[in-house]
């Protein structure tokens, strides 16, 4: 996915980028490519590809959420730092805490943010389930099966708060019994199915919340 491409896909989502937002994802894909030959983060280097299955990728949760009327946002299992750092880029007014388990990515985060200049956004050490603010939007990508993943983020969900679980395909994880079990619990609000641009490879947004 070339950089207009990207404008252009992003534009379908709804979502406008300015000159300082492609400046910054810029920046940041080159961070990343030096932070990737000291610790492993990401498999996928070339750029074309990580416009499409990272940059693009973090911002499909525009299917689903309007983050302009979300206040804050926790990124559980953040990993290279997607969809959170990301979403800080393209939407500044979000106050975003990135949750790693691993303290070297934890250091890699803080330092990008750092170099981005990004405000109102931090890095924190710790497991999903051992942490305990409370949260407008929970986002995990590709981060456990969903059984899993609620029990590591539902109770960072604020009153009203959404959990968005950003995975691949999921017609083998999220099978009718599961969905039954999860919905004794929790509210899903929505499942959102789709493909990505040019590879067509499969997409899936499942948003829950606690009842």
């Amino acid at each position: 996915m070339n950089k207009e491409l990207f404008i252009e896909e992003l534009n379908k989502l709804g979502i406008n980028v300015t000159e300082d937002q492609l400046s910054k994802l810029n920046k940041f894909y080159k961070l990343l490519i030096e932070w990737n030959e000291k610790i492993n983060l990401t498999r996928i280097t070339e750029e074309n590809e990580v416009y499409l299955k990272h940059f693009y990728d973090s911002l499909t949760i525009k299917k689903v959420i309007d983050l302009n009327e979300v206040e804050t946002l926790c990124d559980v299992g953040t990993g290279a730092g997607f969809p959170g750092i990301v979403l800080k880029i393209m939407y500044p007014h979000l106050k975003i805490t990135l949750v790693d388990s691993l303290q070297k990515r934890v250091n890699y985060l803080n330092s990008i943010i750092k170099d981005l200049e990004l405000e109102d956004i931090h890095a924190i050490h710790s497991r999903g389930e051992d942490f305990k603010e409370k949260f407008d939007v929970v986002t995990a990508r590709a981060v456990a099966n969903i059984e899993k993943l609620v029990t590591y983020t539902m109770h960072l969900l604020n009153k009203d708060g959404q959990l968005v679980a950003m995975k691949g395909n999921i017609e083998e994880e999220l099978t009718e019994s599961v969905q039954q079990k999860l919905s004794k619990k929790y509210q899903i609000k929505q499942i959102e199915k789709f493909f990505l641009p040019i590879e067509e490879s499969h997409r899936s947004l499942v948003v829950l919340k606690n009842k």
